[in-house]
């Protein structure tokens, strides 16, 4: 009993003995904005909030844009509800409710509801209530008139009209596994791009006379198909084929990607328009965004390439020529979305390395700052006489915001919770410090709330991906988004946290994100975890003898393997969903990745892997994992916690059946960070 009651003071007062400044729930209770979107002429914007599990879409009209919701859904079942796409007369909003099948065919059901889940199409008429149209649906898109929307079903293009009783027809059959629908601007064909392995074409449906041609078929991987403004040509990317690709090792340089133009009335042959240089950029990495190429009225193409290192927009006449760039410097541009006046409105962290600001980009011109100052701006869309976006700071997590004009303001502040523990937030500091090779690497520190008079116990977050970034303030991503409120949480209970942005992550160039031995290829990463440990061990407020570490799939990863090779270093560690194995990881993205087809990298992979070093572990972890990870098998955990019992290692479980890789229901993220908290307290609190 007296266990139990000390375990209870630590509880209520928190590792540095000062009482709880607000609880999970609270931290955890701000709605998470979703699938903004705009519609064609910008005169609304629509996007789905997450409250506390239950999601629903909001819409906000010019000119005022003040949010209201349009649905009415309850409850934290899980269901999420993404893909949101106008009409072009803006009357209407298509989405998907529900997320894909796995593998094996199955949807996602973290309730474990025995009646079982769908995924369904829905749309709003302007004025209306919702109605489901027909499942399972993926990637809506209205047809030019309003009338019909066109989607993907099992790998396949369907057509649905918005009668009530309207009945799908299946619009194309062929091979391979069909997406990324674009529409002509006369909405008379239909752009898409067919996945067939190590191959895929871009095909155009011509909906009047029901042919689909593909153009200029080749060995290659095509996609990213983009009409002409008058819909007479396709642009699309052209990247060489990879047989049997070997992931998550560096590729710095291969052979050159390029964009090419093909008419619709000729589709056998196409045109060269650019072609990347050898060396830096000849690998093609893409922005987030929904489109990579992006043709103007004027005649240009513009794209991204990593020409000098850092991902950059240039622009192309689409009848070839030299490249002109529209930014340059040590920084990328991660998303990027048409301004409707020629140019581009990007997130990127030009001039603030671990923020995300606006810009307007524009040939031929400087590129103009939409945005500054210490917040967070990212994911725009254009709307009447400005932008919308999804914008918060170091204290106030993300939310649709609007700026036409003057300074930009919630799109629904009504929907902001005002018991949110804003006043307890604090805003983290940029860190700089050394890998223990040597290499820079950034980081944002969580000094804890209030002081103590002894040094405390200090923890490492390790983000997942690996190509992320972790930011000055709240971050955009759902998963992310819930890891920065528990940091909040951790600091307001006596802990000092670093999130670390190691090597093969992404803001900080090519050569960072393709690091030499990264990943499978010789785990580079853990050294930046090493160099991270010692950074808190050093600090006059953390006892080195205190410290722990946790992350999620990749940080999962890098988790198990601080606790594997550093558990002098490392007290305790949460372990979420992480990779054990990389072999088994890679064949789960790469079904056709076969280890004895490459014995010397396979070899190297395991040797990259927690398990090579499980013999080292002595401190103790938490593992958390959903058995239905669709990102990193669930026998990674299984295989580890075998080692880890035949090691007499002390280890704890938190298993969620049916669940997905990013949990899927509010009360789960709950669960896993009240488990993680306390283990945490039991394990490095005094």
């Amino acid at each position: 009993m007296r266990q139990i009651a000390v375990l209870l003071w630590i509880t209520v007062l928190g590792a540095s003995g000062a009482e709880a400044q607000f609880t999970l729930e609270q931290v955890f209770s701000a709605p998470f904005p979703t699938s903004l979107t705009a519609s064609p002429d910008g005169s609304r914007v629509a996007w789905v909030f997450d409250e506390r599990g239950a999601r629903n879409v909001w819409v906000a009209d010019a000119p005022g844009f003040e949010g209201r919701r349009l649905t009415a859904f309850e409850g934290d079942d899980g269901t999420t509800i993404h893909s949101l796409a106008f009409s072009r007369d803006g009357r209407h909003i298509a989405f998907v409710r529900g997320d894909g099948p796995n593998r094996a065919g199955e949807l996602p059901n973290p309730t474990s509801d025995p009646a079982g889940v769908e995924q369904a199409l829905w749309v709003i008429d302007q004025g209306g209530e919702p109605r489901r149209i027909t499942e399972p649906a993926a990637s809506p898109l209205f047809t030019a008139d309003g009338n019909a929307v066109l989607f993907v079903r099992r790998g396949r293009v369907w057509r649905v009209g918005l009668d009530a009783d309207a009945e799908p027809e299946q619009l194309i059959h062929g091979r391979g596994s069909f997406g990324n629908l674009r529409l002509s601007p006369g909405g008379e064909r239909l752009a898409f791009v067919s996945s067939r392995g190590a191959h895929s074409f871009v095909g155009v449906y011509d909906l009047g006379a029901k042919t689909v041609h593909y153009l200029d078929p080749a060995v290659d991987r095509d996609g990213s198909p983009a009409f002409s403004p008058d819909g007479s040509e396709v642009a699309f990317l052209r990247t060489p084929p990879v047989l049997e690709r070997f992931l998550f090792v560096p590729s710095r340089e291969g052979p050159p990607w390029s964009i090419r133009v093909a008419s619709v009335e000729n589709p056998g042959t196409s045109r060269e328009v650019f072609r990347a240089e050898p060396g830096k950029g000849s690998v093609f990495s893409g922005t987030a965004s929904p489109d990579q190429l992006h043709w103007t009225d004027d005649g240009r193409i513009l794209f991204p390439w990593e020409r000098t290192g850092y991902r950059h927009y240039y622009a192309v006449s689409a009848a070839g020529g030299e490249p002109e760039a529209l930014t340059s410097g040590t920084f990328e541009i991660e998303y990027a979305v048409r301004d409707g006046q020629g140019g581009l409105i990007a997130a990127t962290n030009q001039g603030d390395i671990d923020r995300r600001h606006l810009w307007r980009l524009t040939a031929g011109s400087a590129a103009e700052a939409l945005t500054s100052g210490t917040g967070v701006e990212t994911l725009p869309v254009a709307v009447q006489g400005g932008v919308a976006f999804l914008g918060g700071d170091g204290r106030r997590p993300l939310q649709p915001m609007v700026q036409t004009g003057g300074e930009a303001r919630a799109l629904a502040p009504e929907a902001f919770p005002a018991d949110f523990p804003l006043e307890h937030m604090v805003d983290p500091e940029p860190v700089v410090f050394a890998s223990a090779d040597g290499m820079k690497i950034h980081g944002q520190l969580f000094r804890p709330a209030e002081g103590s008079a002894s040094p405390g116990p200090g923890v490492l977050f390790l983000h997942g991906g690996s190509r992320r970034q972790m930011l000055l303030g709240w971050h955009y991503m759902g998963y992310y988004s819930n890891c920065y409120a528990f940091h909040q949480y951790l600091a307001s209970r006596g802990f000092t946290v670093i999130s670390v942005n190691y090597r093969s992550g992404t803001g900080y160039g090519m050569e960072f994100r393709e690091a030499l031995n990264y990943g499978a290829s010789g785990a580079a990463e853990h050294q930046d975890v090493l160099g991270a440990g010692r950074t808190l061990a050093d600090m006059a407020a953390v006892d080195g003898g205190r410290i722990g570490l946790w992350g999620g799939s990749y940080g999962g990863y890098l988790t198990a393997m601080g606790l594997s090779r550093a558990s002098d270093l490392f007290a305790a560690g949460v372990d979420i969903h992480g990779v054990h194995d990389w072999n088994r990881t890679i064949q789960g993205f790469n079904p056709s990745y076969e280890p004895t087809h490459h014995p010397e990298a396979a070899r190297l992979a395991f040797e990259s892997s927690p398990l090579a070093t499980v013999d080292g572990w002595r401190s103790p972890v938490l593992l958390v994992h959903g058995d239905d990870d669709r990102n990193v098998p669930f026998n990674e955990t299984i295989e580890l916690v075998e080692k880890l019992r035949e090691l007499g290692v002390e280890h704890e479980l938190l298993i969620f059946p049916d669940e997905v890789h990013g949990f899927l229901r509010h009360d789960n993220w709950l669960e896993v960070f009240r488990r993680s908290a306390d283990f945490f307290e039991r394990h490095l609190a005094k």
